[in-house]
């Protein structure tokens, strides 16, 4: 095998955030941009000489020429093994899936995750480590600092490698393993849940249900586990066919992009059931007819229901939910007296917990819930969780969320976006509410008085390191919050996120319309924030 050390300059924009290194394809297309990042990662990294790297992302434009470039990287750079998905495609579950059985040293996962694809669009790669997780940031912060200063980077004179084809190649010191991307990964959730009860639930007609793949990669995943090993029809799985561009949409599963599946689950005619995933397979959206479910409440509801699902019959060890997240699952740790962990948003925060058997089940407002199988967020996997739930209480989707918040109470929570800010707006938005926090707390407004306001600092429980500014919280006395963040997810300018959250404990409020019942914190949360002011804007760009 020969190597080639080609000569390359630095590039200042290369700084990983929450998932990653995420910027338009053409951005990645400039010369030496991909290979830079990834001779960043592996200068980073220590003593994987031989050892196997797990490859493959979400099928948008771009991923294939990626993986061709970082293939040729990882053998110049002395790795022992590649294992990539079929077609260059992975789920983002999957992946982490695959490290983890195959002992893998790492993975690398190209995806922009729900951001749009296509030439004029998205790319992203983000590194995960050996136990199957998005690098934490002790990591990403040398993949940064390394970027900043390379000069060279190393690849291999190899040809191209021939990803649709099953089997293994060896090239020289290098073996090549193409592998079914969904074959490990349906073999992990028939063990979680109980198949057997799905099959004949769906087979019964006791659950109709209509998955919306987005034309993004759970396409296969979904049609391989719900039509062929659980009966659903062929038609319960809609956009499954995975397209460079996502056929032209974007590729992020709530009610503002989801609009087939949502117009489909609020008519006369909705199914039972209703899901969608996003464009790497992390993310969900879970419906019944004529409901939506808040991922809050999601999270919460698994934690309440978790001893009906084989895999963790024994109970829950614990839970955890990022910090902008509702309170919903706080009470339902409380009222069963288990550990619950407030973490900084990002997936990477919760794997510490889950490596030291502190928690068992995790979540994010952002549409993702997860547990222990994985290190990251898995969308099909809440759909099996819902499923196997819907099965075995023999109660459809209403009724089990309204059954939870007569138990527990309703956090009544939304969240705002502003997409697309200009980043001088953005920064200028932060620290004028930085300079208000510490006026802020004692102060009334309407029935809302101020019991704390600051920006959430976190320290991780198992090594110690300390995550600060992770989001501006304005918390009341009656439980109520307004937390303000710019999200790290976006490639244009800055996107604000707004989350408000009101607690409502009388059962004959808990159908009140959620934008509602929030309208005097919405309004207050303009007050301190000024962002329709300050970017003449009128309204948020996507309401979950």
């Amino acid at each position: 095998m020969q190597i080639e050390i080609i000569t390359t300059h630095p590039y200042n924009d290369q700084s990983p955030g929450t998932s990653g290194l995420r910027k338009k394809v053409k951005v990645f297309q400039q010369t030496g941009y991909l290979e830079n990042f990834v001779q960043s990662i592996f200068d980073s990294l220590h003593n994987f000489t031989g050892k196997t790297l797990v490859l493959g992302g979400d099928g948008r434009y771009f991923n294939r020429p990626a993986i061709q470039t970082i293939i040729k990287i990882a053998a110049a750079n002395g790795f022992g093994e590649l294992i990539i998905g079929q077609g260059g495609l992975l789920s983002t579950p999957a992946a982490s899936h695959l490290i983890r059985k195959n002992n893998a040293f790492g993975g690398l996962i190209l995806s922009a995750s729900h951001n749009p694809g296509g030439p004029d669009e998205d790319f992203g790669i983000k590194y995960n480590v050996g136990n199957g997780g998005p690098a934490p940031e002790k990591y990403t912060n040398a993949f940064f600092q390394r970027s900043l200063s390379i000069d060279s980077y190393k690849t291999a004179r190899i040809d191209d490698i021939d990803l649709d084809c099953i089997g293994a190649y060896q090239i020289d010191g290098l073996k090549v393993t193409i592998v079914d991307p969904v074959a490990d990964y349906a073999e992990l959730m028939q063990s979680i849940f109980d198949f057997n009860l799905l099959k004949q639930s769906i087979g019964s007609g006791y659950i109709t249900l209509l998955f919306d793949a987005m034309h993004a990669i759970t396409g296969p995943y979904a049609k391989r586990i719900l039509v062929d090993m659980l009966g659903a029809t062929p038609d319960s799985v809609i956009n499954a066919e995975p397209l460079e561009d996502f056929g032209g949409h974007h590729p992020d599963p709530n009610l503002a992009h989801a609009k087939e599946l949502a117009e489909r689950m609020f008519n006369s005619k909705a199914p039972v059931f209703g899901a969608a995933s996003d464009g790497d397979g992390d993310r969900n959206m879970i419906t019944g007819s004529h409901i939506f479910v808040t991922p809050s409440d999601s999270l919460a509801i698994m934690a309440a229901n978790a001893h009906l699902i084989p895999a963790y019959a024994q109970g829950l060890r614990g839970v955890a939910r990022s910090m902008p997240t509702s309170q919903a699952v706080d009470r339902v740790a409380a009222r069963y007296n288990i550990p619950c962990y407030e973490t900084p948003t990002g997936w990477k925060f919760f794997g510490n917990l889950l490596d030291a058997g502190k928690i068992t089940l995790c979540g994010e407002e952002s549409f993702g819930t997860g547990s222990d199988h994985v290190r990251e967020k898995d969308g099909l996997w809440a759909v099996l969780f819902w499923l196997n739930l819907i099965a075995r209480k023999r109660q459809p989707v209403a009724d089990i969320v309204h059954e939870h918040w007569q138990k527990f109470g309703r956090d009544i929570y939304c969240r705002h976006d502003y997409e697309a800010v200009e980043m001088d707006i953005a920064n200028g938005i932060v620290e004028h509410l930085v300079n208000q926090l510490s006026a802020l707390p004692g102060q009334t407004f309407g029935e809302y008085k101020v019991k704390y306001a600051d920006e959430f600092s976190y320290e991780d429980s198992v090594d110690g390191s300390v995550s600060s500014k992770q989001g501006i919280r304005i918390g009341f006395d009656n439980g109520s919050r307004i937390i303000f963040r710019l999200s790290g997810t976006g490639t244009v300018g800055a996107t604000l996120r707004i989350y408000l959250e009101r607690f409502e404990a009388d059962a004959s409020k808990h159908d009140q319309d959620a934008q509602t019942a929030l309208a005097e914190l919405i309004s207050l949360a303009e007050q301190f924030c000024e962002i329709k002011k300050r970017t003449g804007r009128t309204a948020p760009d996507v309401v979950t």
